[in-house]
Order: structure tokens, then sequence, then C-alpha cells
């Protein structure tokens, strides 16, 4: 069954171009190793400036895999680059009640 994750980045300083080059390479990495679904992903930036991503993994043993597969590391070592990791809560909109983003169209994978 698929497993629904929200990730949340901030760019580094002056990386913000980086990491939009990453979030387009994301899914046609994880698709390419067969680790997520065809579903979209979903890309946003918070008025802040952080940027959440909403994708779907094909099952908690893709997710396990990933950590042990080289091209999604070197993706993510793309992403450490680019940006520090966030969890949800510390994301100033996640306490509003219908929180707002403005659209990041990425590659589709």
């Amino acid at each position: 069954m698929g497993r629904f994750v929200i990730a949340v980045y901030r760019p580094r300083p002056g990386r913000e171009r980086k990491l939009e080059a990453a979030l387009e390479e994301h899914l046609k990495v994880l698709r390419q190793e067969g680790l997520v679904t065809q579903r979209p992903a979903y890309v946003m930036r918070a008025p802040s400036g952080e940027v959440v991503e909403v994708f779907e993994w094909k099952s908690a043993e893709a997710i396990a895999a990933a950590h042990q597969n080289e091209a999604v590391a070197a993706l993510w070592a793309r992403f450490e680059d680019a940006c520090e990791y966030l969890r949800l809560a510390d994301l100033k909109e996640a306490g509003d009640l219908f929180p707002e983003f403005e659209p990041i169209e990425v590659g589709r994978g």
C-alpha cells in the first residue's frame, strides 16, 4: 500500500535554484528506481520561503529501499547541498487552519 509523505525544505541562502533543480529530478529518479507511484507530486512554496513537497512512495519497503539506493543517495546529496530539512510542525503555516501556498511547477517524472 502506498505511503504519502510531506517533505519540508528550507533553501540555503542563494541556493533556491539548486533546490528547484533537485526537485525537477526527484520523482524521475524515484520512478526510475521503482520506488514511487505514478501519482503526481505537489510542490509548493510557503510565504516564508520554505518549500513543501507531497508525494507517494509505493510502500514502507520502498522507503527503506531508497536508503540503500545509490541513485537516490546521489540525489539526496544534491538536496542536502541546497536546503535543510524541516519537520512539518516547524513550518509556521502548519499552525494555520487553512494554510495557503504558491504552486511550483516541477518535472512530472
